[in-house]
């Protein structure tokens, strides 16, 4: 669990994101509720090993500001987004996965494959990716 005092300091600085939607896995993974092999953390995002891995390297990353899907993002939320992106980017340098190739992946609703509703990217590589992917 995030200490109080780095909580109120975070929500001061940020807005009221962090605070836990009940019952979202990611918010208890953020609010250190839940175990998770964290491997990249800062004040907007935190990524995590995915439990059940598709590819040899496969990340999560998500914002720490609950969004369900990417169809309930706001202008508000456009430079989070954007950021995302670049920490998936960054991701895949660290893990030594930009020359062969990765693949960055959001999947919206439950038709599209999404489980849990909260906005999350797919960082995967390590192996040739197929097309189509689903």
């Amino acid at each position: 669990m995030i200490p109080a005092v780095v909580r109120r300091a975070l929500i001061r600085a940020y807005g009221n994101f962090v605070m836990k939607k009940s019952g979202c896995i990611f918010c208890q993974i953020i609010a250190r509720e839940k175990p998770a092999v964290i491997i990249y953390e800062d004040d907007r995002c935190l990524a995590i090993e995915d439990l059940h891995p598709m590819s040899p390297v496969h990340v999560l990353v998500m914002p720490r500001k609950h969004i369900p899907t990417l169809k309930d993002g706001t202008a508000e939320d456009e430079g989070l987004l954007g950021y995302l992106l670049l920490v998936a980017a960054r991701i895949a340098r660290d893990k030594g996965i930009v020359d062969g190739g990765f693949r960055t992946v959001i999947n919206t609703n439950a038709g599209a494959g999404q489980t849990v509703f909260h906005l999350h990217v797919h960082v995967m590589g390590g192996r040739t990716m197929r097309w189509p992917p689903g």
